[in-house]
């Protein structure tokens, strides 16, 4: 967790010494002055400031909340980039004004006491609400890169609780530490900090769809790279530099670095030294300030100001997520059981509407909005547990709309219908049933079944070239029958244990390649390509072209589930960027491209199966697919030259992109096909 509450912690350390100073002289003037009375007033502003910073927190994350998820991208990314720039000007100004703090402070504090209470709650309230301010954003962006980690929360509490320290210590005069050094040191630590954020939120309004280029890889190590490993977390929790990383992300990343840091270094060294090491001076007795006599005045109750600060900005806050978030349709709540399913719907006003779904009945149920004249769905709640409530969206057009209600251990209740005035509009998913499925499944076994007659043939001459010292050959067969298998994709998942065996990795193995439990595809093609013998390899050559006969034999057998053919559609080139394309699989032979081209014949022919039901559903789709796979093919191709396919490593910068572009783009467009294709029980 500490990799991803250390840039927290530095931002409240920073914040809060930033804050704890400011109020420390407040404090400390006052006391000289003989004010003591007045100190109420800067707590009240303190109070006041760190309500607003609190609310502010809740509004940014109660309103990201709310949206859509491309919109929580775009808002997200946005903030992340303002949340640098607060944090770029805070760190210049600290540099320059560490040294003066105090003496600006004090001047501040002594125009402030010849005037009216308020002058001095409005001082300490703008002096503190500022970093207040800064470090809600701040936390806001790195919490949300950490997801569900508390580290961000963490971290900045401790921060904060450590700057406290340092003030009450300063206050006291039992501490002394040079701040300009400490302010320019933690600068630097923040702007590298700032330079990840920033590659963060670009990220962010890529996938928002505000920014291009969200599929323009500068690098991907995610092959490579163990994305568990301590090192892997360190970086992306601390510095927001991830395994796979766009061009626009390393640009706005290393421009904003050498930029930002030449700037802070130039101006560091510009920077005359402190004259002296302590935060504070005692001001001269002649600097005493005596406070104006109060004129007697109608009392207000003390507690009054405190409270009126505080509340304000709560409530504001409160009042900007109620408006923010979306409204349930009617503003009433949508029953979900086999007796009252749809009791309290009714008919809804077109746009983007939030039903509250409430499980009355006694058993887990899934919950349906329908078109009841086709079974389109428009959105779905799955899980939804007895006594319990959960936000459904949808967005409503015109057209027939009821509730489907599905209990665990019973049969399916649909509510009554009713009817939306207005366009008809898009959006609704044609349910898929199993038999719907059934079909693409009987022809794609039929594809499997030929592939393993074809990977059963091309073992057994491999192993009978190995068994001969015909290692040349070996080496052309081996790619051919390798390639029969990756274009089997779809059916990993059925392999089961014979996946392991045919095409294992030596990743995890305590010997690594030379571990005697690595087999298979892998485990040959590093003989072949490192100079062992065939000897030695007509062992490894003969156990495959066994294991891949026991397949063929055993998967007429084996459960195929109906579901996963939709999931492979996506996961099959998923692999491939993630392994074939990044070199992490190549023991050698340099037949990573060659791999993936299989793998799109395989990705091909999975589609070709389901491709009845996607023209139903999603008749735009397929042309676009079509077109990303013709646009992928012809890269390719393009590195395939005299029967020799580029090794990864040997290809160029620019081919290497665009094919990688060009793989990333086709997943994009591939990606709605599970959800197209899901087997839901409303069918």
């Amino acid at each position: 967790m500490w990799d991803d509450a250390f840039p927290s912690f530095l931002i409240g350390l920073r914040e809060g010494l930033e804050a704890g100073l400011i109020v420390s002289v407040l404090v400390a003037t006052l006391v000289r002055a003989g004010a003591k009375s007045r100190l109420p007033q800067v707590w009240t502003g303190v109070l006041a400031a760190i309500a607003l910073s609190l609310s502010f927190g809740a509004v940014l994350t109660f309103t990201a909340a709310s949206l859509s998820t491309a919109a929580q991208e775009a808002f997200g990314g946005t903030l992340s980039i303002v949340a640098v720039a607060f944090v770029t000007a805070m760190v210049f100004w600290m540099r320059r004004s560490a040294r003066s703090l105090a003496g600006e402070i004090k001047g501040k504090v002594t125009e402030a006491l010849t005037m009216g209470a308020g002058v001095l709650v409005l001082t300490s309230f703008l002096a503190v609400g500022r970093e207040g301010l800064e470090t809600a954003l701040f936390l806001w962006t790195t919490a949300r890169a950490a997801d569900a980690s508390a580290g961000p929360l963490t971290g900045a509490g401790i921060g904060l609780v450590l700057a406290a320290v340092l003030c009450w210590g300063l206050y006291r005069r039992v501490l002394s530490i040079n701040l300009t050094r400490f302010f320019t040191a933690t600068g630097a630590v923040l702007i590298v900090i700032a330079a990840g954020v920033l590659g963060y939120g670009l990220r962010d309004l890529q996938e928002g769809g505000v920014l291009p280029g969200g599929t323009a890889y500068a690098l991907d190590l995610s092959g490579s790279v163990d994305a568990g490993s301590w090192y892997s977390t360190l970086l992306q929790g601390v510095l927001n530099l991830t395994p796979t990383m766009t061009w626009l992300q390393v640009a706005g990343y290393v421009g904003y670095l050498a930029v930002v840091m030449t700037l802070f270094v130039r101006g560091v060294r510009g920077v005359a030294p402190a004259p002296t090491r302590t935060a504070h001076k005692t001001p001269p007795r002649t600097a005493e300030v005596t406070p104006p006599q109060p004129t007697p005045t109608h009392r207000r109750p003390a507690w009054l100001i405190p409270v009126t600060v505080v509340a304000v900005p709560v409530v504001l806050a409160g009042l900007v997520v109620a408006l923010a978030r979306p409204k349930p349709a009617g503003g009433e709540t949508v029953a979900v059981s086999a007796h009252d399913c749809g009791q309290g719907f009714t008919a809804p006003k077109p746009g983007r509407q939030t039903f509250q779904m409430r499980n009355t009945g006694d058993q887990t149920s899934e919950v349906y909005l329908i078109d009841p004249a086709t079974n389109a769905v428009y959105g779905e709640i799955e899980g939804l547990a007895p006594g319990t409530t959960r936000d459904l969206v949808a967005t409503v057009a015109g057209g027939t709309y009821a509730w489907r209600c599905v209990p665990t251990d019973g049969k399916a209740v649909t509510s009554k219908a009713v009817r939306v005035g207005g366009a008809a509009g898009a959006g609704a998913v044609v349910p898929v049933s199993e038999q719907d499925l059934a079909g693409p499944l009987r022809a794609y076994k039929a594809y499997v079944n030929r592939g393993l007659a074809t990977l059963v043939t091309e073992t057994r001459k491999l192993s009978d070239d190995i068994r001969a010292g015909h290692l040349d050959t070996a080496r052309a067969d081996w790619l051919t029958a390798h390639r029969a298998y990756a274009s089997l994709g779809a059916a990993y998942g059925t392999f089961e244990d014979f996946d392991r065996k045919i095409n294992g990795r030596p990743d995890g193995l305590p010997g690594g390649v030379h571990d005697k439990d690595f087999t298979g595809f892998q485990r040959i093609e590093c003989g072949l390509w490192h100079g062992q013998s065939a000897g030695e390899l007509k062992g490894p050559a003969h156990q495959l072209a066994d294991t891949a006969a026991g397949l063929r034999k055993a998967f007429p057998h084996q459960d195929f589930d109906a579901s996963d053919l939709p999931l492979r559609a996506h996961e099959i080139l998923e692999n491939t960027l993630q392994f074939e394309l990044t070199g992490d699989t190549d023991q050698g032979s340099g037949a990573g491209l060659a791999t993936a081209d299989a793998n799109l014949a395989g990705t091909r022919e999975l589609l070709t199966v389901l491709r009845p039901l996607l023209t139903i559903r999603a008749p735009h789709l397929l042309p676009t697919v079509d077109s990303d796979i013709a646009r992928l093919q012809a890269l390719l191709d393009a590195e395939h030259r005299d029967g020799r396919w580029t090794p990864v490593d040997r290809l160029g910068r620019t081919a290497k992109a665009r094919i990688d572009g060009a793989t990333g783009q086709l997943l994009e467009d591939l990606s709605p096909v599970p959800d197209l294709l899901e087997i839901r029980k409303s069918a």
